[in-house]
């Protein structure tokens, strides 16, 4: 087994500097910090965690707090986070949680009963006793794309409001004047995104349409699918849809496949966040890039840096987005796409569902 002398004579510095880079420690100097854990990775070497605990008075573990039906923008992210704390040293304990008071208050209280050294938060929560146990300070904490401006907490996210511009934005550009929305009901982001989007057509001059607008009680694939079919269902014509996520855009999809229309031809489809699947679609999704895996690393990084007390950069804690075009959007058809256009297999697949 490699220990830390090993280390330290492979990397020619002394076992206080590979402890000093192990724990997060500051004074250690950019090359050799880079040499040692280039070393640690090649040896494999693991510390001993029980000694750094008794040494430190950590546990080496944080927990993530995700919701119990996460979907893959949130799968990707918490990996991501995940790797990137075991290459800071902590492992992870996860604590899943509905979008409900009773749930959030279970939850908080596994969390009080574990000894965590912080908590990454990457799914929002409602009940007000959660985040006053979050504000007091007793753990790092970091809130993983969304923002709380009332709490001093770190957070990690991108302009949401802007992004959902952006993607509205795009479509107007290609010349679609009759744009749906398809969001979900809950969380910050999907308001945000759901205000990008009228506020982008408020500033082109169009009229907003509450009949081109619905809101799903969650952001899965299935409701997307419902969302799409209820905005064919209606009599209000559309030419494109802005979906708050991509797996909303996906079962959009699939909706405007059953219902016989084709996609961009028919309607053009746009989503949000760049999920790994968007580009595998047949049509491929055009989207608005998070750069996921980046803020993934980047509340690794945060949450080592505050539970090892060290400087942090606030400024690399808001992430930029752009707009990846693929084939499910283009320029509008003459003829708008309205419910009396369904074939009628259509109104079967509603039945259906």
């Amino acid at each position: 087994m490699v220990s830390i002398k090993d280390i330290a004579r492979i990397a020619g510095v002394s076992p206080s500097t590979i402890s000093r880079v192990v724990n997060q420690k500051k004074y250690v100097k950019p090359e050799i910090r880079e040499r040692v854990l280039a070393v640690v990775k090649e040896t494999g070497y693991v510390p001993n965690n029980a000694a750094r605990s008794m040494v430190l008075k950590r546990t080496f573990t944080v927990g993530i707090v995700i919701p119990d039906t996460f979907n893959m923008f949130q799968r990707q992210l918490f990996s991501t986070i995940e790797h990137s704390l075991e290459e800071y040293g902590y492992r992870t304990l996860f604590f899943f949680v509905k979008w409900e008071e009773e749930s959030e208050t279970r939850c908080l209280r596994r969390i009080q009963a574990e000894k965590l050294d912080g908590i990454i938060m990457i799914h929002e929560v409602i009940h007000p006793e959660f985040y006053a146990y979050l504000a007091k300070g007793s753990v790092p904490v970091v809130l993983c794309t969304f923002d709380r401006d009332e709490l001093a907490l770190h957070s990690i996210h991108i302009d949401e409001e802007s992004a959902a511009r952006m993607a509205t934005n795009y479509l107007i550009g290609l010349g679609h004047t009759r744009i749906g929305l398809i969001s979900g009901m809950h969380f910050s982001f999907g308001a945000q995104r759901a205000n990008g989007y009228r506020s982008a057509l408020k500033e082109a001059g169009i009229r907003i349409d509450e009949n081109r607008i619905v809101f799903v009680p969650s952001y899965s694939t299935e409701d997307g699918r419902a969302g799409m079919l209820t905005l064919l269902s209606r009599l209000t014509p559309i030419s494109a849809v802005f979906a708050a996520t991509d797996e909303l855009a996906i079962g959009a999809l699939r909706a405007l496949y059953e219902s016989g229309l084709r996609v961009p031809q028919d309607v053009s489809v746009v989503g949000i966040d760049d999920i790994d699947i968007a580009a595998y679609l047949a049509p491929g999704l055009t989207t608005i890039r998070q750069p996921i895996r980046d803020m993934g690393k980047r509340a690794a990084e945060i949450m080592a840096q505050l539970i090892a007390k060290s400087d942090i950069d606030d400024e690399l804690s808001t992430f930029g987005f752009e707009l990846v075009v693929r084939e499910s959007s283009g320029t509008p058809n003459a003829k708008q796409i309205g419910a009396q256009d369904l074939p009628d297999r259509a109104s079967r697949i509603e039945k259906r569902s």
